[in-house]
């Protein structure tokens, strides 16, 4: 039986797909989705989502029909998932990070060992940065059960890409239920400002500002790493760009986070300014969970045994577009307290998804 789904639904954007396919590729249920990212401006698949649905289609032996950029319907068909070694260009700026969204829960519950490389766009707007991947979403679901690394050989920006991003994830059995939602106190606040083939007074200069703005606001000093990568840099990209991301270690358990980029015209002030402002406007809240991760967790979560239940600081339409789909998908049942826009709790009962690849 065929799954139908609207991608309209919700946000209407790519990251409807990337959930279906990648719940299509570890449950082995053939899928046809319509109205792919309809309510875009450049409505169909783009070349990080073709990227995404070959690399899924690759990973699990799937027949996949209408797979190409503009497409706006698709069917994917999967059979067994494997692992093994991988390698996947966007061919653009395409951010790494969306497509890798996709891959992590189809490596975890895959045969073997699984290592991929994939070229494109390392810091992109509107899309989470692969520093915030290694140093949020990782540490969290490690706690499920998810072995998994995140190495950034080298920074691709907007227009040229050309970034690089490793990965490796060990198969796992069965993912564990999570539960984040209790907010003590902040144990640290900590970041990285980091460039490429630009001065290094810009890095300094965004380092000071978040630093100001958060003690501006009462927050301890947070500790700022500085990356002025040049041209005989191998981590250096191909054209300048200049960004900040920002992490703040939470008790009893958590990790939240933020970023800006730089872009031509904007001061290195303001991006600094705009990354502490944000999570400070998210350490707020009292939770855990920030509005980035709290779609991210949501696939982890429809496949786990058990209840997990998470206290977001921002219920988005990316994760309530999520429960969506995950519950047409694979199944699970959600409930969520509180209202789009606003801190909520999401409780999950899980699927309970046994991995029988492993022996």
């Amino acid at each position: 039986m065929v799954i139908e789904i609207d991608g309209s639904m919700g946000e209407g954007g790519g990251q409807i797909l990337r959930v279906a396919v990648a719940l299509s590729a570890i449950l082995g249920k053939p899928i046809e989705m319509r109205n792919i990212r309809a309510k875009r401006s450049k409505p169909g698949l783009m070349p990080q989502h073709e990227t995404a649905v070959k690399a899924l289609a690759q990973m699990s032996d799937a027949t996949v029909e209408g797979l190409k950029t503009g497409s706006m319907s698709l069917r994917f068909a999967p059979k067994d998932l494997k692992g093994g070694r991988f390698l996947f260009d966007t061919g653009t700026a395409g951010s790494i990070s969306l497509v890798l969204q996709s891959l992590i829960p189809v490596m975890a519950l895959s045969e073997d060992k699984s290592y991929v490389e994939i070229r494109g766009g390392t810091n992109n707007p509107f899309a989470p940065a692969v520093d915030y991947l290694e140093g949020v979403l990782l540490p969290t679901i490690s706690e499920m059960g998810v072995k998994a690394s995140i190495q950034l050989v080298k920074r691709g920006f907007y227009p040229m890409g050309g970034g690089i991003a490793k990965s490796e994830v060990e198969p796992t059995t069965q993912l564990k239920p999570i539960t984040l939602t209790n907010y003590k106190e902040i144990k640290e606040i900590r970041g990285l400002a980091y460039s490429s083939k630009l001065p290094c007074h810009i890095v300094e200069r965004m380092a000071e500002s978040a630093r100001k703005t958060l003690e501006d606001k009462g927050y301890k000093e947070a500790t700022i790493k500085l990356e002025c990568l040049q041209p005989n840099d191998k981590k250096c990209a191909a054209n300048p760009g200049t960004g900040i991301i920002l992490f703040a270690d939470i008790l009893p358990q958590g990790i939240m986070g933020s970023d800006s980029l730089g872009k031509v015209g904007k001061p290195a002030e303001q991006v600094g300014r705009e990354a502490a402002s944000l999570l400070i406007k998210q350490l707020a809240t009292a939770s855990p969970v920030d509005r980035f991760l709290g779609d991210q967790l949501i696939i982890y979560m429809t496949l786990a045994s058990g209840r997990s239940t998470i206290r977001v600081s921002e219920l988005t339409l990316h994760a309530t577009t999520c429960i969506a789909v995950s519950e047409i998908v694979a199944g699970a049942s959600f409930k969520v307290a509180g209202s789009q826009g606003e801190p909520a709790t999401i409780t999950c009962e899980g699927i309970g998804l046994t991995n029988k690849l492993l022996h």
